[in-house]
């Protein structure tokens, strides 16, 4: 073979890249004699020898490939792999892979400038459960109604293939290629055009700590693709700081470019940084910001998962990575107890106190390295440097909800009123919000745990998902644990599909109406939108919070009824939780003394102005 030039708008170095007038191959298999190229067609098979270069990498350019070519890599003689960089595999993780070029699609998006981080409003969603069609296309036919309702970003759980028909994406295998249940490479790319083309941002959801467990082919074209050192909660750990991790460090970071410039996607969301372990001299996160810049058109923003509230994940380098934002579970988890009484697990780490939430609001995270209550260990960094944008913070995400043994929604098991008290507290708070699929209709149904593996495996997987639970005091019976929906069931699956039409019907449609009413005022009143300002927010009681923005003032109480005095200012009321527009049974609060106290006869939310 001879190489050809390359022609793409960026420089990818792995997989099946198209080149002037056919595509070079190239893969890295360090420890290989040799590596061949097999291009499978109807009748017959050609093989193609690919030249090894002195970092273990095989290349070689092939003319004339069409679009959909099917090929596979084998080494040293062997059973022909699935190509670790391959951009789809529309026969499955153990099927061939398949030529793709991404040129050939024509993007409308060229006018797009992206969202900025302080204008983020993230709507996370699994594609497979979020419509009946559970497609990119069944995605792009709801673009208009998220744009409608206020978000601008929608964040894509991870859709890099894996095995089965159904999955909740981080059992991914092919990193690079998008599942064929939810549709072809150019259908991704359409849902992403069409999301430009309505002001929405999309933000993919990607996992480098670890891969799926059927259907993993990296470690045949070596296993120095994970650590001889480290181990995480999936087991053995990616190698990212010892012999030839430059290389999948490489390897990573080019899936993340792919992303960004085959794809268009405007920022990764990246899965559990804490499990990357990389006690090298540069930080993995670190090289991956900078390497994401390179040749950027536009700002590109990365949001980490990290239970360790570590201000270094986005803080600017040197003494940070440079990350955009992080998960900031600590709102979540002081507002799941407040209202709903959680201990077991991490929640017996927070009380739920407004005081408690409160300083999570004013600070970002609530532990900043004060000792936790399971561990006695310090937990957490100072983030004082940090600005409000940089912490997502959710009410539901798929963790907070599918990680429960049922499934279960915040709002299935407290009073819609608290929710809706909740919820406005969310909408409006600085930090960037997140809201997870049907959230905002107070959706009836649950988001479930499902896999889909072949019958050994998955027995495993329904036992252990079981087993995860013994410590739990609901579920020490192991006849309780029993009823624990089966993962593999395809029941699990369809039970976590969203009913769209149970919007029309209260209590749903109030519960939108008041979504679609607070992301208008956080989108176009300035104090509100402006998320760099100073605001102020404290306890009244032990059962209410008050935050100031600029005019604006939320009295949001959680619990029980009470009056509470607010401050010596006359306010405004403009809204309340409990308005006719947002409920049909509820319980108005009563504003008195020019804003000044409010008596409340249950949980609810009140939006007054400063006169």
């Amino acid at each position: 073979m001879i190489e050809a030039p390359q022609r793409l708008t960026w420089l990818p170095t792995l997989g099946a890249i198209p080149a002037a007038g056919g595509a070079t191959f190239s893969v890295w298999a360090p420890d290989a004699a040799t590596v061949d190229v097999v291009f499978e067609h109807d009748r017959f098979t050609v093989t193609r020898a690919l030249a090894r270069r002195a970092d273990g990498v095989f290349t070689g350019w092939e003319p004339d490939v069409a679009t959909g070519t099917r090929y596979r890599f084998s080494i040293d003689g062997g059973k022909g792999l699935p190509d670790p960089a391959s951009r789809w595999q529309p026969d499955g993780v153990h099927g061939a892979s398949a030529y793709v070029d991404p040129s050939e699609f024509i993007w409308t998006d060229q006018a797009w400038p992206g969202v900025g981080r302080d204008a983020l409003v993230i709507y996370e969603l699994h594609v497979g459960t979020f419509t009946t069609e559970g497609t990119f296309a069944g995605v792009e036919s709801r673009l208009g109604y998220l744009a409608a309702l206020g978000v601008t970003a929608i964040e894509l759980m991870p859709v890099a293939e894996s095995a089965g028909t159904r999955n909740w994406g981080y059992d991914g295998v092919d990193l690079f290629a998008p599942s064929r249940h939810y549709g072809s490479p150019d259908d991704l790319r359409r849902l992403i055009n069409a999301a430009h083309l309505h002001g929405l941002a999309v933000i993919l959801d990607v996992v480098y700590n670890h891969l799926g467990p059927d259907g993993a082919y990296l470690s045949a074209y070596s296993p120095r693709y994970f650590s001889e050192r480290h181990t995480n909660g999936w087991g053995g750990a990616i190698n990212l700081d010892g012999n030839g991790s430059e290389h999948v460090r490489a390897f990573l970071i080019e899936n993340a470019r792919h992303w960004i410039h085959e794809y268009h996607v405007d920022g990764l969301r990246l899965d559990a940084t804490h499990a990357l372990i990389d006690q090298g001299p540069r930080h993995f996160l670190a090289e991956l910001r900078e390497r994401i810049d390179e040749g950027a058109t536009r700002p590109v923003i990365l949001i980490a998962e990290d239970e360790r509230n570590l201000a270094a994940v986005v803080e600017a380098p040197p003494r940070g990575f440079g990350l955009d934002a992080v998960w900031a579970d600590d709102f979540h988890h002081q507002v799941r107890v407040a209202l709903a009484g959680d201990r077991d697990g991490y929640f017996a780490d927070v009380r739920g106190a407004a005081r408690d939430l409160a300083a999570t609001i004013r600070r970002g995270w609530f532990y900043v390295g004060q000792p936790t209550a399971t561990t006695g260990r310090p937990r957490g960094s100072d983030p004082g440097a940090l600005a409000p944008s940089q912490f997502v913070v959710c009410l539901q995400n798929h963790d907070q909800v599918g990680n429960r043994a049922f499934g279960d929604r915040l709002h299935h098991g407290i009073g819609l009123d608290a929710f809706r008290a909740a919820s406005a507290l969310l909408l409006l708070v600085p930090q960037t919000p997140l809201i997870f699929m049907g959230q905002e209709w107070a959706a009836s149904t649950p988001f479930l745990y499902f896999t889909d593996h072949e019958a050994a495996l998955g027995r495993a997987m329904t036992d252990g998902r079981r087993q995860e639970f013994a410590a739990f005091e609901a579920f020490a019976d192991p006849l309780t644990r029993a009823q624990i929906p089966d993962p593999q069931d395809p029941s699990t699956f369809a039970l976590s599909r969203l009913s769209w039409s149970e919007r029309a019907a209260l209590p749903h449609a109030g519960v939108e109406r008041l979504y679609r009413t607070l992301l208008d005022l956080r989108r176009h009143e300035a104090d509100l939108r402006d998320r760099r300002a100073p605001f102020e927010v404290f306890a009244a009681d032990e059962d209410t919070v008050v935050m100031r923005r600029g005019r604006w003032v939320l009295v949001t109480r959680l619990r029980d009824s009470g009056t509470v005095r607010i401050g010596s200012a006359a306010c405004d009321p403009i809204l309340t939780t409990e308005d006719a527009d947002f409920c049909d049974d509820g319980r108005m609060p009563e504003v008195a003394d020019a804003g000044r106290v409010i008596r409340f006869g249950g949980p609810s939310a009140v939006l007054l102005t400063r006169r």
